[in-house]
């Protein structure tokens, strides 16, 4: 056998969500996590983005199964996009295998799923990798970094972590399995570069406990805090809260519901008996008796919360009184949104609270101090940040040779990059096929850059569209030209387009016989006429699309 090992970041490398990586040994592939992102502002009408795995089908034969470090959307949320191209086995931790088979089940892809619970210092060996599960802390339950040996040495991959020493349900980051993997040598360790720029460590999250419970016993009025819907341990402090200061907990939103039902389920959340309400008490419950959980704190069109700011929420109407927290970090590009959404429920008489002026928020990522211990308990002769923008990445790698990793050790990579290790060497050695894939609708992997480029044209100067009949024989204009504008001007422009239709009869009148008689010719003249045109009157660059019928 080829005593080679490849790594190979198919997303995550160079953006905020998207994880994928491949891990190849001899004939065997491994696919570590398998997550989407959501759109950035330039992705006009696109729903969610997806890693591009045409590396992986071109190599289907070797792929032998899908490792998950944990259950956020940016590390399962392709899966059922992907399981549908490529049918491997997936190993997570229990909690992530019930919020897989949520997901599956509303893909309608359960039935064929091959979906095996692992614990916390489980064992699998699959080909030519040995993967042992390490339990880490984050923002969610049941989070596993993987030690993955292969006969060149161990490999540590992180997943998603920080180094919490209070964490809400007791279980600590296996720090002892880290250290003797690092006594006996780590060949490579890649590691989550999220929260690289912050110094020091990340905040517990069991501080928001005692900021809820302040806040709680202050509110008079009702109470309503919206959270990421797979932040168990967020939730979970919510209902300790509520419980403590005699409030039931209604919930509000689809996911939410669904993540705690599965939650509780599997005994990953508690809730005292009594606790939790019916959507449809909420008006009729004394104010200072409720706290609403909820959905929606980037501000998503549609979203519970964004439906209650509005005053379009079936159930539940913002008054005078309610306290409304945003106990999330805004994500950027919705910082927006969520203003626009702040100032609906203020004009309606919330009082609103969020991360810049109260502490109800803590990152779920290890910052610059813990990143360092990582790399100490590891001691890695490789070292691969992962999980980040190139610049995250970039400053992570630096604060590896500030702890002693040799600098031509360090590898930045980007999605498609291949790094191959060999018994004395690792070098970056080829380019494979990578990038993100667009979901909208129904539609996967149709919507191209082009489509995306049309879109940004029809919103910045909106489109222009020309009807005109013709006779097929002489070119003989017999109908219109009627001219229709969408983003361009208003009604009361119809002197503008009357002088445009009459710009374009002029131009059809001065073509010759052989042009007039050929409908390409005339579209790209009647194209041509009307982008000179609007540029100069208006100094805007509309879509033109001309329709000729011919008759």
């Amino acid at each position: 056998m080829d005593k080679s090992l490849r790594i190979i970041p198919l997303g995550g490398c160079g953006e905020i969500g998207l994880n994928m990586m491949a891990m190849e040994c001899g004939d065997d592939i491994i696919v570590i996590d398998c997550g989407l992102m959501f759109p950035e502002d330039y992705m006009l009408g696109i729903d969610i983005v997806i890693p591009e795995i045409g590396y992986l089908k071109k190599n289907r034969d070797r792929c032998r199964a899908f490792i998950i470090t944990h259950g956020h959307e940016d590390h399962i949320g392709a899966l059922p996009f992907v399981l549908r191209e490529l049918n491997l086995p997936v190993y997570a931790t229990t909690l992530t295998t019930g919020l897989i088979e949520s997901k599956l089940k509303e893909f309608r892809l359960l039935g064929d799923a091959r979906l095996n619970a692992v614990r916390p210092r489980d064992v699998i060996t699959i080909g030519n990798f040995k993967i042992e599960f390490l339990r880490v802390s984050h923002s969610i339950p049941d989070c596993v970094a993987l030690a993955i040996t292969t006969p060149l040495g161990v490999i540590i991959h992180t997943g998603d972590f920080k180094l919490d020493q209070t964490p809400v349900d007791g279980e600590r980051i296996d720090y002892s399995r880290f250290v003797e993997y690092g006594e006996k040598g780590v060949l490579l360790l890649l590691s989550d570069s999220t929260n690289v720029e912050s110094e020091g460590y990340s905040p517990s999250e069991s501080v928001i406990g005692g900021v809820f419970e302040d806040i709680f016993r202050k509110a008079e009025g009702r109470i309503i805090v919206s959270v990421f819907s797979s932040n168990i341990h967020r939730i979970q402090q919510v209902f300790q809260c509520a419980f403590r200061t005699g409030r039931r907990v209604i919930l509000n939103g689809r996911s939410i519901i669904e993540n705690v039902r599965i939650a509780r389920e599997r005994g990953y959340l508690l809730a005292p008996d009594g606790v939790m309400g019916d959507i449809k008490e909420v008006e009729s419950l004394p104010a200072q008796r409720v706290v609403v959980l909820t959905t929606g704190s980037q501000g998503e069109p549609m979203s519970a919360l964004i439906r209650m700011a509005m005053g379009e929420h079936r159930h539940i109407k913002i008054r005078e009184g309610d306290t409304v927290l945003l106990s999330a970090k805004f994500i950027p590009g919705h910082e927006k949104a969520i203003a626009n959404m702040m100032n609906h429920l203020y004009r309606r008489g919330a009082d609103v609270i969020y991360e810049r002026v109260s502490e109800i928020h803590v990152s779920g990522h290890a910052a610059q101090e813990e990143l360092k211990l990582m790399l100490n308990m590891t001691r890695p002769h490789y070292f691969i940040p992962i999980h980040g923008e190139y610049r995250h990445m970039v400053q992570h790698g630096k604060l590896a040779a500030t702890v002693g990793v040799p600098e031509e050790n360090v590898f930045v990579l980007e999605d498609g990059d291949v790094v191959e290790l060999k018994e004395d060497v690792a070098e970056k050695i080829d380019k494979v096929e990578a990038g993100k894939v667009f979901v909208d609708g129904k539609g996967v992997g149709d919507v191209k850059d082009m489509v995306l480029k049309h879109r940004r044209d029809l919103s910045r100067d909106g489109m222009v569209i020309t009807v005109i009949a013709l006779n097929e024989a002489t070119g003989e204009v017999i109908y219109g030209p009627d001219i229709v504008t969408r983003g361009v001007v208003s009604e009361e422009a119809a002197p503008l387009l009357e002088e445009a239709r009459e710009l374009v009869l002029s131009t059809l009148k001065g073509l010759s016989r052989e042009v007039k008689v050929d409908q390409m010719e005339i579209q790209e003249e009647i194209r041509r006429t009307l982008r000179k045109f609007f540029n100069v009157t208006l100094e805007r660059r509309p879509v033109i699309l001309p329709v000729i019928i011919e008759i």
